[in-house]
């Protein structure tokens, strides 16, 4: 920030001074909260501590770049003359702001002393950093080299009982613990070539444990129909009755598989079965369940498979194929290794991110430091795969952190495009602008993620990557850590709330009751939506809101855009899907980096003055 003002802005002495105080008072702040967040990450002290001094650089941001927009306006002499005394005024109310976060500074110096959080060591932190159980996970998927260690056998049986010449509808649950592999072993099952061809019509549809009996047949039906807009609307004047009898008769029609995928609550299943009509066709349900009671209940006369945990050996051999160069162990090192594998107890995910994390660690000696934390940990000879997880996010660089917990914003299950997370974080500051290109460095933070086993890789091309996920286990955690350190909030439209001291909001459905909330005195910096149903959105009533925003998502079902997007001047990332008809007023857009425009697969027309946008780096339109 201060190098920012010193090198880009002309500033009166005074007010040179004050910035450059404000720079050093931050950068001591730093140094410490490395040393914080190294001893004592899960000490709720240290994370408001963090909160709110990443709240005063938010707002230091903000206030210096407000004053090198306006400073950076290009005026015909006449006027710039006219403009002295208006400048003078700026010039005066950024020190007066400066003076103002200072005071923050010094407030929440005597904090730390006041709440002790000067005295930071590793006592107690056995209690303080015990993780959480994850709200919500399911299996591990491993599309990057296809692993599939131990399932072999169980893929053939499945295949068999759903193939049988058996015409009554018949369910067969996959049950056991989180991280074992259940997605991954319904997800064979349901792409498996034999599958494709017996049934002709397929749906799948993930449960959880927060779930809208109402919302799960809709999805059924979008799944087989569609998602078009006169589905949409149809389904939208439908009642749970009229939607149950809808999807009846659709499935009467011939042979189907569904995938009721992380199903929590019988309930939830009682709620959906009798909407699966029996044609003695020979039509199949798949479950998925963490619950022996889901499964076994499920049908009476149903087929139950609980998943096992893998054998000692498969377990070594799925970490040893995570491992890119096993000869260089030495006997020690295997010893130290087979220890800690043993310890995840044949759990697929915990051994993978295992993996990841020892192989960005060289030596004996890093080993048995990673072997000696991970000891303290285990508990009646058992272990948290939530703190498995928590490990290799700790030991991620304070950037990386940042990087990691942006896939958290995406909808759970969601491929991400390579090429769009990057230009993300360029927009959001989160990748350093030094000598290498932004681009290239944010790639290799990516890759670095991957190597880590932390995301997924998708699609490569080229040996590029080109589409990466997170696993909903590593989302859980991402979402679970960004709430706690304010980092962005997602929509709740049960409760109908977000926190207003995120710079970040996310919306994931219903965005019309999202703007129908009070939001005029947020300081936003990015507003996501994920929600293909929203068509009838209004940027104008909007417009104070989205004043200074860095980010506007739009990933929606329709939207004629007005010239009020030409007033948003701080814009550096602005991509449009499902909009049409974008206006001139783009070309007062001059801080944009990012334009992705993709209206539904259709052509895009752009306005000839977006040639105007003199920061553009990247132009992505059909």
């Amino acid at each position: 920030m201060g190098d920012f003002l010193i090198q880009q802005v002309s500033l009166r002495k005074n007010l040179r001074k004050e910035v450059e105080s404000l720079r050093n008072e931050l950068l001591f702040m730093q140094s410490f909260l490395r040393e914080a967040e190294q001893k004592q990450s899960g000490d709720q002290r240290v994370q408001q501590w963090v909160f709110e001094i990443n709240s005063i650089a938010n707002d230091a941001v903000a206030i210096l770049e407000a004053y090198s927009f306006e400073a950076g306006k290009r005026a015909s002499r006449l006027k710039a003359f006219a403009c002295i005394c208006r400048k003078e005024k700026k010039f005066y109310n950024v020190a007066e702001e400066i003076q103002s976060l200072k005071q923050r500074i010094m407030d929440i110096s005597r904090k730390r002393e006041t709440y002790g959080i000067t005295n930071i060591n590793n006592a107690g932190e056995g209690s303080s950093n015990q993780v959480r159980k994850l709200r919500r996970t399911t299996s591990y998927v491993d599309d990057q080299d296809n692993i599939f260690v131990g399932l072999q056998d169980v893929v053939q049986k499945l295949l068999a009982e759903l193939l049988k010449a058996e015409p009554r509808r018949s369910v067969i649950s996959i049950h056991g613990m989180g991280g074992l592999g259940k997605t991954t072993l319904a997800r064979n099952l349901y792409n498996s070539p034999n599958i494709v061809s017996s049934f002709p019509t397929r749906a799948w549809i993930c449960v959880s444990q927060e779930y809208n009996t109402m919302d799960l047949l809709k999805n059924i039906i979008k799944s087989i129909q569609g998602r078009t807009k006169g589905t949409l609307e149809f389904l939208e004047r439908m009642t749970e009755s009229d939607l149950e009898i809808y999807l009846r008769d659709l499935l009467k029609e011939g042979k189907y598989l569904v995938v009721v995928d992380d199903v929590w609550q019988r309930e939830a299943w009682e709620s959906l079965k009798r909407a699966f009509p029996d044609s003695k066709n020979g039509s199949r349900v798949i479950i998925t369940t963490r619950k022996h009671d889901v499964a076994e209940r499920a049908d009476n006369r149903g087929f139950v498979h609980n998943l096992r945990f893998l054998t000692r050996e498969e377990s070594w051999d799925l970490f040893c194929r995570k491992q890119l160069d096993v000869r260089a162990m030495v006997p020690e090192m295997v010893r130290i290794a087979r220890d800690m594998v043993e310890k995840c107890r044949g759990l697929p995910l915990a051994i993978v991110v295992l993996s990841g994390l020892l192989s960005h660690k060289r030596g004996l000696g890093e080993w048995q430091k990673v072997k000696d934390h991970f000891w303290q940990n285990i508990q009646d000879d058992s272990i948290e795969i939530s703190y498995i997880l928590s490990l290799s996010y700790n030991d991620l660089s304070a950037t990386l952190k940042q990087c990691f917990l942006y896939f958290g914003i995406f909808p759970e299950d969601q491929e991400v495009n390579a090429e769009k997370i990057i230009l993300l974080w360029m927009a959001e500051g989160l990748i350093p602008n030094g000598e290498e290109r932004m681009e290239d460095v944010a790639e290799d933070f990516l890759n670095e993620l991957i190597r880590r086993s932390l995301i997924q890789e998708v699609r490569s091309f080229w040996e590029k990557v080109t589409v990466c996920k997170v696993h909903d286990l590593l989302r859980d955690l991402a979402v679970q850590k960004a709430f706690d350190i304010k980092f962005f909030d997602i929509y709740d439209p049960k409760k109908h709330s977000i926190s207003s001291l995120c710079i970040r909001h996310v919306i994931h459905g219903q965005g019309e009751r999202y703007l129908s909330l009070d939001l005029s005195h947020l300081k936003l910096r990015s507003i996501m939506f994920f929600d293909p149903d929203f068509r009838n959105m209004h940027l104008t009533n909007f417009s104070s809101v989205l004043r200074h925003i860095y980010v506007l998502y739009l990933d929606i079902g329709g939207y004629v855009m007005t010239d009020v997007i030409g007033s948003l001047y701080y814009l550096k990332f602005l991509s449009l899907r499902g909009v049409c008809n974008i206006p001139s007023s783009i070309s007062n857009l001059k801080n944009l980096q990012t334009l992705l425009v993709n209206d539904h697969g259709g052509f895009s027309r752009l306005p000839q003055k977006t040639a105007d946008l003199i920061n553009l780096r990247h132009l992505v339109a059909p």
